[in-house]
């Protein structure tokens, strides 16, 4: 029994999944357009060979990415610790090890978000249209190859 609400807080969560799943089946939209039945995979679309360049914007956000996520592997070990840390600051006033941990995650986050806001004024989020521009123009030019190829072996025949 002493697993039981942990036991219940999966029922719940696989129930609240489930019920999620079956209502946006029941009620979302259903347009079902070429662009939307295309297959997507990182923000380029997949047309042309699988040994393209990418921009440099992929790497760009990869990179971001995985900077948050660190921010995260550092945030959740100092939310565990910051209480005991204020604990001990009320027990010995002379121990501001607390008001110290809470400077230094303060100035943590706040390079984060400055360099959020570098990125973003910079455009590195803004990648979506660019490369749906230039996957058109990728998907124009392979057709017109496929298309000169094909008159090619009809003049050759």
């Amino acid at each position: 029994m002493d697993y039981a609400p942990i036991g219940i807080m999966f029922l719940v969560a696989m129930g609240f999944a489930a019920s999620q799943l079956l209502v946006t089946q029941l009620i979302g939209p259903r347009k079902r357009t070429a662009t939307k039945l295309m297959p997507y995979e990182c923000g380029k679309d997949p047309v042309g060979s699988a040994r393209d360049r990418f921009s440099i914007k992929f790497y760009t956000v990869a990179v971001i990415f995985l900077l948050f996520d660190i921010e995260v592997l550092f945030m959740i070990p100092f939310a565990v610790a910051f209480k005991e840390l204020l604990r001990q600051q009320n027990v010995n006033p002379a121990i501001a090890y607390g008001t110290i941990a809470l400077v230094e995650i303060l100035i943590f986050i706040a390079t984060l978000i400055v360099g959020y806001i570098y990125v973003w004024k910079k455009g590195t989020f803004d990648w979506g249209l660019q490369s749906r521009a230039e996957a058109r123009a990728e998907a124009k030019a392979m057709a017109n190859a496929k298309r000169q190829e094909a008159q090619n072996l009809k003049k050759a025949a």
